[in-house]
This record gives structure tokens, C-alpha cells and sequence, in this order.
């Protein structure tokens, strides 16, 4: 009697394991709704992307983005213009009309055409392959900095970076975004008993405005963001649903099996 009663217990554990684990991949896929842009002085280090690869027109307009902002210097390697047709439901026409470059195939994949040689000679460095970046480095920290260029006569590129300081690459969205300095404010703190001063960062002010507003600049970084992030794992989004029909199924054997040895173990006693 006790060894069964055990052995409930044990089921019913499992039971509920799954079910959560479910509720858990559900959530997952239903993904997080959209936040407003976020504020100047709002701390950057903790702004979050919270974008959702089923978005399928996000994603689409993320594919925009990134061929007509990001291609002439990056390269998607692991990705087939094919399969990105595929994936987000593009019709092959418009996909050779408005996204493949001239001379490509759909069965290539998606490479720039700038020379590595003269892209170290301009920026200093190869500018680097983005097919595994937002899987690398995360979604928050694409976002992050693509949101906090700002003006530096002091950098090659006349542009500087909060998440990624003195980086080669130059703020080429800032015609969408416009031109921003950050303003930063001194700050005094201990270390082994004396006062160092440093330069923490305050906020940002606009000296020149881009040709979108604060939230339509906003909305075409998480559309890229998603993008990329899609890109990182093509079959997140099948995987994710074919997950809960997984978990389903094995809380239904569960139970069948559980009745089954209900049934074999009821004259044992």
C-alpha cells in the first residue's frame, strides 16, 4: 500500500512538473507585448527589447532594415535569401524586386558585397558577420546600441557609442534618428579611502532631428532587433510550438499510463 502510494505521489509530481513546464513554453510563445520608448535618463543598461520572432510583419520589416541599412557592410552567413522567403512568407517577386541585390540568387546567402580588405582600411577592423549576434551578445544589447549613438568629434566616425565605447562603426541611422551628445555629470566615490571623480553619463540632447519621431525610431530598432534575433535561430518559432503540443502529449500518456497501472494493480492488495 505505502509503495503505491508513493508511486501516485511520484506521477502526480510529474504531472504537475509538465503542466508547468507547458504553461511555460505557452507563455513563451505567446511572447511579451511591446514597451513604449524608453526615456532619456532612464538608465540605457536597463533598457529591454522584449521583442517576438512569431511577430511575423515585424520580422518582415526587420528584413528591410537590415538590406537597406545594414548589408552594404554585414553579412548574414548562415542565412539563404531562400529560406528568408520562406520563413517570412515574402512572394519570390518582391523578394528579387526589393530585397536580393542585383546579381544574386535566391539559393545564395546573404552576403555584402563590401571587400574585407577595404573594409578593415575604412573602419580599422572587418565589420563582423551578424547571422549568431544576437544569440552572442543577447537582444538587449543589440538594442542598447543601436540606441545610444551619440556625437563625438573626438572618434574617426565623428560618433561614439554607451554600450559599445569607441566603436569603429559609424551611427548610420542617424538620418532616421538624428543627432544626439550625451551629457554627462561628475561624480564623486570612494575607493580606499579617497574621492575619485569620474564622468557617469546623465542623458541625451537632440541637435539635430532625424527624419522619425522618438517611438517610430524606437519601433524600427525592435523590428531590426527581432529580425536578427530571428536570423540567430530560424526554427525558434516551430520549435517553441511544437513544443507545447510535445508537452501535451506526454501529460496524456502520463495520464493513460497512470490508468493503465491503476487498472494492473487493483486486485493486488
Amino acid at each position: 500500500m505505502r509503495t503505491e502510494t508513493r508511486l501516485v505521489g511520484r506521477m502526480a509530481a510529474l504531472i504537475a512538473a509538465l503542466l508547468v513546464g507547458s504553461l511555460a513554453l505557452a507563455a513563451e510563445e505567446a511572447g511579451p507585448g511591446k514597451e513604449e520608448a524608453p526615456k532619456a535618463g532612464s538608465g540605457w543598461q536597463h533598457w529591454h527589447v522584449n521583442n517576438n520572432v512569431t511577430d511575423v510583419a515585424s520580422v518582415q520589416r526587420g528584413a528591410r532594415n537590415f538590406t537597406s541599412y545594414c548589408l552594404g557592410c554585414h553579412s548574414l552567413k548562415y542565412e539563404r535569401w531562400s529560406r528568408l522567403g520562406t520563413d517570412l512568407a515574402i512572394p519570390d517577386k518582391l523578394m528579387e524586386r526589393d530585397l536580393i541585390p542585383p546579381g544574386d540568387k535566391p539559393t545564395d546567402y546573404i552576403l555584402t558585397s563590401m571587400p574585407a580588405t577595404d573594409a578593415a582600411n575604412w573602419f580599422g577592423k572587418t565589420p563582423p558577420d551578424l547571422s549568431l549576434m544576437a544569440r552572442a551578445r543577447g537582444r538587449d544589447y543589440l538594442y542598447q546600441f543601436l540606441k545610444t549613438f551619440y556625437v563625438d568629434g573626438t572618434r574617426p566616425t565623428g560618433a561614439n557609442n554607451l554600450r559599445l565605447p569607441t566603436t569603429a562603426m559609424p551611427h548610420v541611422l542617424s538620418e532616421l534618428e538624428g543627432l544626439k551628445v550625451a551629457v554627462f555629470r561628475e561624480e564623486s566615490k570612494n575607493e580606499g579611502g579617497q574621492v575619485v571623480k569620474e564622468q557617469v553619463f546623465d542623458h541625451f540632447e537632440t541637435v539635430a532631428p532625424g527624419r522619425l519621431t522618438e517611438a517610430e525610431y524606437d519601433a524600427f530598432v525592435r523590428d531590426t532587433v527581432n529580425f536578427l534575433d530571428y536570423v540567430g535561430e530560424p526554427t525558434q518559432a516551430a520549435r517553441r510550438a511544437l513544443g507545447v503540443w510535445v508537452v501535451l502529449f506526454l501529460l496524456l500518456f502520463t495520464w493513460l499510463a497512470w490508468m493503465v497501472k491503476k487498472e494492473y494493480w487493483k486486485d493486488v492488495h
